[in-house]
């Protein structure tokens, strides 16, 4: 399964380009993501739980960002395993580009696969789960990145929209 979109972001691309390896950002973006330990250099290990249809899976797996060229592109890559639903593997080609003065274009192309009790599941049911986990994630994304730099706000603020890009600037 494949798919592609594209996303312009209310933020320099030094901000995005962080975010993306952020650790805390990449949690709070991964739908259904419970735990993640690790580092961008390193890897990252990840828990999410996920309902496919009807399969409902606990998935342990890792997370790589490589190919980094900063601060415009880089590939993650995942795979996890999910007991008896099965496994999930995929990636995605994130492209950074400065469109204006404090926008970026963040470009995406994903890939995944499934296998065991998800794939039989059927293609259009584990298509429509990709696009709605690459949409949801690039959301939140979005999301955690833009909003006003105001370092006048409260730490309570955390995880609402913008958080990341006020962390960053304060």
């Amino acid at each position: 399964m494949k798919l592609n979109d594209s996303r312009t972001i209310n933020a320099d691309i030094g901000i995005v380009w962080a975010a993306l390896l952020d650790k805390n950002v990449l949690q709070a973006c991964v739908p259904g993501c419970t735990e993640m330990s690790g580092s961008a250099d390193e890897g990252f290990e990840a828990t999410v739980v996920q309902k496919v249809g009807p399969v409902k899976a606990t998935f342990k797996g890792a997370v790589a960002l490589n190919d980094r060229v900063e601060p415009t592109n880089l590939t993650i890559k995942g795979e996890g395993k999910g007991g008896a639903a099965g496994f999930a593997n995929g990636g995605a080609v994130v492209t950074l580009e400065k469109v204006e003065a404090g926008f970026t274009q963040l470009t995406y192309e994903v890939e995944a696969k499934v296998g065991g009790k998800l794939a039989q599941l059927g293609s259009r049911i584990i298509d429509g789960f990709a696009k709605k986990m690459a949409d949801e994630f690039f959301s939140r994304f979005q999301e955690a990145v833009e909003g006003p730099a105001d370092p006048a706000e409260d730490a309570a603020e955390a995880k609402k929209p913008g958080w990341f890009k006020r962390m960053v600037t304060s």
